[in-house]
């Protein structure tokens, strides 16, 4: 039974004399305000703070938090997000003294257990990947992506090449343009062929050859492309794809936020990649959106390792027999983008995971994740058909135009639904080039009884009436905002009393 008191506001649970502590009467004499602040910068009156009990602060954010889902909480399938449970033992071992204790302005010969630590994560992560050099710097995937192009723009500046295009797929991340904007570039979407229902044409979604050659020419920078692709299928002419792009004298770069499919089983530099980030909150677990920061790390082929920020872990000559490790500045450094070394304690979670699971276990975690993914998606396929393809990797893209042609239930009113049933929706009406796409990711993380509830879930809210589903949820505090408003026109404020 949910305690709905606790749930009021701080302001409004207030009560004149409440504290949480006392502090004990202070030991230093007193200094007059006016001579530590000049008085035009005094306040009239002391703010007005809600006073409270200890008891009062616990309940109330403990209640607040039982009305949020978390992967710790509910089963989170959302397509392209990869929102999979967080091992608890990661978080312990991040946080173990001789980690969380360290200062970033510590000389190097004092910090050499934590630089140990980032330099093999270095070389975990190339020998992943297939790409030698790698940055830790970037703070998330889109970080990541921008700081990869800053480094393609500086490569090709130091050659006096003027190249001003990036190419990607119609499919692709909203990031990959984005970045690829604030980079400089001009942004080049290759459109793909499109059936009269606005879905992709049989060929399954991928990339279309012969549309790239027409794109690529001499002023092409950089290829950017997902792969697996955002409909979840490992694009079958990658190499050929890549070989486009390198004939021109332009870069692939391999946007890694899908790397939970293939890590350990095939690797972006051996099949055309340049350069990629990896979500190490993603692939690797840790915190991940309102949760916590992300880790977005990149990896690059060797020609264009001089241009990568700055500093990167180093192994060095030592007199003893014990490696020593120092900060070292690529020759022709884009510079920094990240404070000291990046989110380490995200890096320090990543690196006890893939300790932890080894080589074999990787790969294993993708097959698991490759598994679920298209156990679910036989499970919903009499409902909710996939747009493409027999079989998926990690997630898939299934429709809900045939139900709202049909019964005029739409991809929304199921994923609304769902939360009456106590499961996070998948991501709704992305790629665009799905109608009332639902794009579902069940992870390596969930069991066979989890997907099996979740596909009883659905396919009991798809037998509902249509109008009980356009008015869920029913069970949360709030029904359905109107979503335009809502996200054009926030409230971020609240009412006293009301």
């Amino acid at each position: 039974m949910r305690n709905r008191q606790a749930t009021q506001l701080l302001s409004e649970l207030s009560h004149a004399g409440r504290r949480g502590a006392e502090f004990p009467p202070s030991d230093v004499p007193d200094w007059p305000l006016e001579d530590l602040i000049p008085a035009e910068f005094h306040a009239a009156a002391p703010p007005a703070l809600p006073e409270l009990a200890e008891p009062d602060v616990v309940r109330h954010f403990v209640n607040l938090s039982t009305l949020n889902m978390s992967v710790d909480t509910h089963f989170y399938p959302l397509g392209s997000c990869t929102m999979k449970y967080n091992p608890k033992r990661n978080e312990r071992l991040s946080n173990l003294p001789g980690i969380v204790d360290l200062h970033p302005h510590q000389p190097a010969g004092q910090i050499q257990g934590m630089l140990q630590l980032l330099f093999e994560m270095q070389e975990i992560l190339a020998e992943i990947s297939g790409l030698p050099a790698v940055s830790l710097q970037p703070a998330a995937g889109a970080h990541g992506e921008l700081t990869a192009l800053f480094v393609a723009a500086a490569y090709f500046r130091d050659r006096n090449e003027h190249r001003t295009k990036v190419i990607f797929p119609a499919s692709a991340h909203g990031t990959n343009p984005a970045s690829a904007a604030m980079a400089g570039f001009e942004c080049i979407e290759l459109k793909g062929t499109v059936s009269a229902n606005g879905a992709a044409d049989d060929r399954g979604g991928f990339v279309d050859l012969e549309e790239l050659k027409r794109h690529v020419d001499d002023k092409t920078a950089v290829f950017m492309v997902t792969n697996p692709n955002t409909l979840g299928l490992f694009e079958k002419e990658i190499a050929a794809a890549a070989k486009i792009v390198h004939d021109a004298g332009g870069l692939v770069y391999i946007d890694g936020a899908n790397m939970n499919a293939i890590m350990g089983i095939t690797r972006p530099g051996d099949f055309g990649g340049d350069m990629m980030h990896y979500n190490v909150h993603k692939t690797f677990t840790g915190p991940h959106g309102a949760g916590g920061p992300g880790s977005g790390p990149i990896c690059v082929r060797d020609f264009l390792a001089d241009y990568l920020p700055g500093p990167v872990v180093r192994a060095r000559e030592s007199s003893s027999d014990e490696q020593r490790y120092e900060l070292a500045t690529p020759a022709k450094t884009i510079g920094r983008v990240r404070s000291f070394f990046g989110n380490v304690g995200i890096l320090v979670r990543g690196y006890c995971y893939l300790r932890t699971l080894g080589a074999a276990g990787v790969r294993s975690a993708a097959e698991l994740a490759i598994l679920n993914a298209n156990y679910l998606k036989e499970l919903l396929s009499d409902i909710l058909p996939s747009a493409h393809g027999e079989h998926c990797l990690h997630e898939f893209v299934a429709s809900a135009d045939k139900l709202a042609k049909e019964r005029g239930i739409s991809a929304m009113d199921i994923a609304k639904r769902l939360l009456d049933h106590g499961f996070h929706p998948p991501t709704v009406y992305f790629p665009l080039v799905v109608p009332h796409a639902m794009m579902f990711e069940p992870t390596e993380t969930e069991s066979k009884a989890t997907l099996d509830a979740f596909s009883e879930a659905i396919h009991k809210i798809v037998a509902e009436d249509g109008d009980l589903l356009h008015t869920a949820p029913h069970t949360a505090p709030i029904s359905r905002p109107e979503e335009v408003n809502a996200t054009r026109k926030p409230v971020l404020t609240w009412p006293i009393g009301g």
